[in-house]
């Protein structure tokens, strides 16, 4: 890939998270109510009109949705997100407190998808065994339809309450891990194991396999050697999306079992309408998400010599 293609690709990139940013703007100043009249036009604090507009001019409300805009782009482009509307902490600090328990829970999650996208995927192409081919076959449809918010309340009921192996109360970091990660990699392992599945068996079928098994090579040297080592390369551009939507699964799944995150963050911003949290979780999640398929777009070349081969013709 030549260095024009590669900041051709991260301009598209730059680009996308820019109407990313203006939309969620748009759709968020859009919402009904205003954040800053709903937290302090509470008779509770006593405060008179002319200190309500003075709150509304420090942040900026009242101001018009155009300056409104620049001003936050302007700040978001220095790392500057804001003061939360709730609490009057800066919306950067919840972010480092958030952020961390968040990315810990996505990646362990993804670890664990692909080892059971794996696992699935090599029992699902065994040829020897009809019937544990059949089973695993089936699962991973099965894993798909299953909301993340369903399974991580059954995994509470059975796991924790009824057989008592790992608590969801007065937990370690370990222990507190275990469930939400188990939650959340399910439903990602599904459609890796059904790319993957597919995958193998077109590999299976191309004529360099005869070729090599004629040559006398062992079944596992081929399937390991051969096989899965093509068949993976599809499954790198669905990796990389996998992965960027984890962000939206994690929120889910840490509100479902009380984990300190994005996601107990996110409920509280949309409970209070407080539109610079809002906006930050969304952009930092597209942010995520748009870094990852490009790099992915970025590796894809080089790991696939075929690519490599058509650039340079």
């Amino acid at each position: 890939m030549t260095t024009s293609q590669i900041l051709r690709r991260i301009g598209q990139a730059v680009v996308v998270l820019l109407v990313t940013f203006t939309l969620a703007f748009i759709m968020l100043s859009a919402l009904p109510g205003d954040a800053v009249t709903a937290r302090y036009s509470s008779p509770d604090l006593g405060l008179s009109p002319e200190q309500i507009a003075q709150i509304r001019e420090s942040y900026g409300a009242d101001e018009s949705l155009f300056s409104q805009y620049l001003t936050t782009l302007g700040g978001f482009l220095v790392g500057d997100f804001g003061y939360s509307v709730q609490t009057g902490t800066a919306v950067s600090t919840l972010l480092g407190e958030a952020v961390p328990g968040t990315f810990v829970l996505a990646v362990s999650a993804f670890l664990l998808a692909i080892v059971l996208a794996l696992g699935i995927s090599i029992l699902a192409t065994m040829d020897r065994f009809y019937w544990i081919k059949e089973f695993f076959q089936a699962l991973p449809p099965f894993f798909v339809s299953l909301p993340s918010f369903w399974l991580g309340i059954i995994l509470i009921q059975i796991v924790s309450f009824r057989l008592g192996w790992v608590p969801v109360i007065g937990t370690t970091t370990v222990q507190g891990l275990i469930l939400p990660t188990i939650t959340l990699s399910i439903p990602i392992a599904a459609p890796l194991a059904q790319v993957l599945i597919r995958s193998i068996e077109e590999v299976k079928a191309q004529p360099f396999i005869v070729a090599v098994r004629a040559r006398g090579a062992g079944e596992l040297w081929i399937f390991f050697r051969n096989v899965l080592r093509n068949a993976l390369l599809p499954v790198l551009t669905i990796a990389g999306i996998l992965f960027g939507e984890l962000v939206g699964g994690a929120v889910v799944t840490e509100a479902v079992f009380g984990r300190a995150g994005l996601g107990q963050m996110t409920v509280n911003a949309v409970a209070n309408r407080d539109m610079p949290v809002m906006l930050a979780i969304v952009v930092i999640a597209a942010a995520i998400y748009i870094l990852i398929n490009l790099i992915v777009d970025l590796l894809y070349p080089v790991l696939d010599a075929r690519l490599r081969r058509s650039e340079k013709a």
